[in-house]
């Protein structure tokens, strides 16, 4: 889940979300496409 909040609009970041294992972690939104790439990928 990419999650996009009111930090988002501060600092330009989103947070992604692991369905399976809650982890999380804060990214700039231009690497978005590629992070999402990554974890398809495995």
């Amino acid at each position: 889940c990419v999650t996009v909040d009111f930090d988002t609009i501060e600092d330009g970041q989103v947070t992604i979300r692991d369905r399976d294992t809650l982890e999380q972690e804060r990214i700039p939104i231009a690497a978005v496409r590629d992070r999402l790439k990554d974890l398809i990928s495995g």
